[in-house]
């Protein structure tokens, strides 16, 4: 074993890193965001039991179940979007496993999204961030703590009003920058997309998906336990499952921190 492997296992071993579950629970009770009616919707989580130690299987359990790629804490390829589309190691299938880890840079603007839900992380913002930090790595994890995961109820979560869904996310300009010259991996946030609430109704719609996935970036949405992270010095790992031509699918995402 290379001496840096097996540092970071006595490391572990002896709690000097700590293992982070920034996972929600997935399940029938699991938030699925809504579409309007004239675009199809996707379907709740439903389990069902094949066998449970009974006639149909004595010695075993197991389930079938059924869902959205992009349901609970999820994962979105390149591909979701559709200025990713052509990209090539766009699906969850041939994106290289290599880019599913990178440092971690945690951007706090719980405080903000207090006074504003509907609050946007802009250039000035992660500029002040970058003064306090340093600047955000190449391949990082870029990820948007808002506080937004301690919404208990799926009514809360979704925050959905006769205007539409009311969340915090990037502005246009941010999601460009991290795109193009910070180079980053992909955002993930708190809330159920990676788009602030309001995002259609932007123009363009939607610019996180359309900037992001237009340049090979990817996602990670209903992420929790960001602050239990520190601003930098965590390794996220989000591995979606290798579904063939998948646009994404639920993750366990973890993050490896210093204790």
């Amino acid at each position: 074993m290379s001496s840096v492997l097996a540092t970071l296992v006595a490391e572990l071993a002896a709690g000097r890193v700590t293992v982070v579950d920034l996972t929600q629970p997935l399940g029938p009770d699991t938030p699925v965001i809504g579409l309007p009616e004239m675009f199809a919707a996707s379907p709740g989580v439903s389990i069902e039991v094949i066998s449970r130690f009974d006639d149909k299987g004595p010695a075993w359990y197991w389930n079938t179940i059924r869902m959205g790629e992009h349901t609970g804490t999820h994962f979105d390829a390149p591909v979701h979007w559709i200025t990713g589309r052509d990209l090539p190691n766009n699906t969850t299938d041939t994106i290289p496993a290599r880019q599913f880890i990178g440092p971690a840079c945690v951007i706090d603007i719980t405080a903000d999204v207090a006074a504003n839900e509907d609050c946007l992380l802009d250039v000035a913002g992660l500029e002040r961030w970058e003064a306090v930090n340093g600047r955000i790595p190449r391949g990082a994890w870029v990820l948007l703590r808002t506080g937004w995961s301690r919404r208990s109820t799926a009514e809360a979560f979704l925050n959905v009003r006769d205007d539409g869904p009311h969340g915090p996310g990037f502005d246009q300009a941010v999601s460009r920058l991290l795109a193009t010259d910070r180079d980053v991996l992909g955002v993930g946030v708190e809330t159920i997309g990676t788009d602030a609430g309001q995002a259609g109704r932007f123009d363009p719609p939607f610019p996180n998906h359309n900037i992001m996935h237009g340049h090979g970036r990817l996602g990670l949405a209903s992420l929790c336990n960001l602050d239990r992270l520190p601003a930098t010095g965590a390794v996220v790992i989000a591995a979606p499952l290798k579904l063939v031509g998948g646009s994404g699918s639920p993750v366990r995402a973890i993050a490896l921190v210093p204790a």
